[in-house]
């Protein structure tokens, strides 16, 4: 699924997607993706088909609906390990969305660790508590890190109730695109 891009970021045309060949619009922001995927498996060790791009959880509450997007999910021996989560800026403002994200995705289990990167620093998250594990684009695990990862830190089984409606809720107020109704609006 296509990202609808608003009118006033800069597209430079198109490119095509490193994981599937989809044809993309082409901005600052999709060259970044591009990038952590391919160094995903071109220096991280992970082959094509284990990870998964784009992937979404829609969410509506208090009549907002929002779609939020994990940029990537990777996966090691079949089992879904850890969420990407690219955007621009500080990392800490992408901590909560992104552990959401991961607690919510997957219908069979809390996929157990996250990302978040802004493209030159990123933090590794595990995703019961929250706790920061790592930090630099070093603490982006590779293959041979992934096989203990996902030893020491197993899938736990999937939130239902008010916890997981409690993570929908965040991923909701976290990615709820207000920067383009505020420029409609004419508030920049």
């Amino acid at each position: 699924m296509q990202r609808k891009i608003p009118e006033h970021h800069l597209v430079y045309g198109t490119l095509k997607d490193y994981l599937t060949g989809e044809e993309l619009p082409d901005t600052d922001d999709e060259q970044l993706r591009q990038d952590l995927a391919r160094m995903l498996v071109e220096e991280k060790g992970f082959a094509k088909q284990d990870l998964e791009p784009r992937l979404t959880v829609e969410t509506l509450f208090n009549h907002i609906f929002v779609r939020s997007t994990v940029d990537l999910t990777v996966s090691y021996n079949g089992q879904r390990l850890f969420v990407l989560r690219y955007g621009p800026g500080s990392l800490v403002t992408r901590e909560k969305s992104a552990l959401a994200a991961a607690r919510v995705l997957d219908s069979r289990c809390c996929i157990p660790l996250a990302v978040v990167t802004n493209g030159r620093d990123a933090e590794l998250l595990e995703t019961n508590k929250g706790k920061v594990l790592a930090t630099g684009m070093e603490a982006i695990p590779d293959q041979e890190q992934a096989s203990r990862l996902i030893k020491k830190y197993p899938p736990a089984p999937p939130l239902t109730g008010a916890k997981r409606e409690q993570n929908l809720r965040v991923l909701n107020a976290f990615d709820v695109e207000v920067c383009c109704q505020n420029y409609a609006l004419g508030l920049f």
